[in-house]
């Protein structure tokens, strides 16, 4: 498995913008969460909220895969280094289906 601190092909300044305020809004969906649990809210619309959180965190996931294969994964293949890349990418696709 590779580990690197950055991206192979770095993020636009736009990319960049666009997942911190996707994740900022799941940051406020779960302050929220935390909220409806101080107040004692009804166990089934909590629920809701958990399942609308896990569903956003995972189009984020997605988004983050979809990227990856797009850039990194197509330029390390390019290059003719592919294979781990390829494995690597496998592997966080196996665990976002476990979930």
């Amino acid at each position: 498995m590779n580990e690197h601190d950055s991206p192979i092909v770095p993020r636009s300044n736009d990319e960049k913008v666009k997942l911190q305020n996707r994740l900022k809004r799941i940051e406020g969906q779960v302050r929220g969460l935390q909220k409806m649990v101080e107040e004692d809210r009804y166990c089934m619309d909590i629920l809701v909220q958990v399942s609308a959180i896990n569903s956003a965190l995972k189009q984020a996931g997605f988004s983050l895969m979809e990227r990856h294969a797009k850039t990194c994964v197509k330029h390390s293949l390019e290059s003719g280094d592919g294979a781990d890349y390829i494995d690597e990418l496998m592997s966080i696709m196996k665990q976002f289906s476990k979930s």
